[in-house]
């Protein structure tokens, strides 16, 4: 998911920076390739290090793609050695994507997918793979996605006063419905994803049609007609969870949906208090406005 995901709606508080992404800057795929452990233990570093005999605590991943804010250097990003060597992480040299080999626009031959961390860490079209002491000093590591309060603007930010931006916090949209949406009917169903990052399930996603007074809980599930648990082995810990409810409205509704991940974490009511400048990190309460009948469109 990018850390950009549901911009559009953060601007519409106040002007942010940034792609004008609605709810779909998020994917979901079947990888394969390569664990980071083993590639790592192959050439002398255990998994579980934290620090490597030289100093190393970081791994950088450096693209061949060029970018203007690197002027003219490679995209680069990096994670901490002791994510890197850690098996239950997942993090995976990618080259393939469902089954096939991994396309241009994805990375080919070879990127980094560092699941339930921010799209920008997952760094496409690999070109060397660097243990450093520090973690990356590029570009988008120091100077963009990171995660600021309402009161600073562009010219009182100090970058150097936030670490770059990792985990994502829980997260849920409605997909069915468009805001606004005329239905035919008054009863409809709401359809949805959520997802929650650094591999915490989520435990619930409550659905509301009158703007969050009163709430119903959602069906869940990876696979349909499998029931969703967040602490089954069957699960996918790094996968997204659909959701599903039923509910008949009146002439016009406000539905609301709000995800709980395993940890208790849950998405804030309003987008006023998690604005930030660059626009990351949307995970406010996700609301689509529906009337029954016809649109004069």
């Amino acid at each position: 998911m990018c850390a950009g995901n549901r911009r559009t709606a953060m601007s519409k508080t106040r002007k942010v920076k940034g792609v004008g992404w609605d709810v779909a800057a998020i994917g979901n795929a079947v990888w394969g390739g390569a664990k980071l452990t083993d590639v790592l233990e192959l050439i002398g570093v255990p998994k579980l290090t934290s620090v490597t005999p030289l100093g190393g605590k970081h791994i950088e991943f450096v693209s061949i793609d060029k970018c203007k804010e690197e002027h003219g250097g490679p995209y680069k990003a990096s994670i901490p050695l002791s994510q890197a060597t850690n098996p239950v992480a997942d993090v995976l040299l990618a080259y393939e994507m469902n089954g096939e080999p991994l396309n241009r626009d994805h990375g080919y031959p070879l990127r980094v997918i560092v699941p339930g961390v921010i799209g920008a860490r997952s760094v496409k079209w690999l070109d060397s793979i660097n243990i450093i002491a520090e973690e990356c000093q590029g570009f988008f590591m120091q100077k963009d996605y990171k995660m600021f309060p309402p009161s600073v603007d562009w010219e009182n930010i100090n970058w150097s006063t936030r670490n770059p931006q990792m985990d994502f916090p829980v997260q849920s949209a409605i997909c069915s419905l468009e805001d606004i949406n005329f239905v035919k009917h008054e009863k409809i169903t709401i359809k949805g994803y959520a997802v929650s990052g650094g591999g915490r399930g989520i435990e619930r996603v409550d659905v509301s049609i009158d703007g969050g007074k009163t709430w119903v809980e959602a069906s869940r599930y990876q696979k349909p007609g499998i029931p969703y648990n967040a602490g089954d082995s069957c699960s996918d810990k790094w996968a997204w969870v659909f959701f599903q409810a039923e509910a008949e409205v009146p002439q016009s509704a406000e539905i609301v949906a709000k995800a709980v991940d395993i940890a208790a974490n849950v998405q804030p009511e309003n987008v006023e208090v998690i604005w930030n400048l660059r626009g990351i990190l949307n995970t406010s309460w996700h609301r689509v406005h529906v009337r029954i009948g016809h649109s004069n469109m």
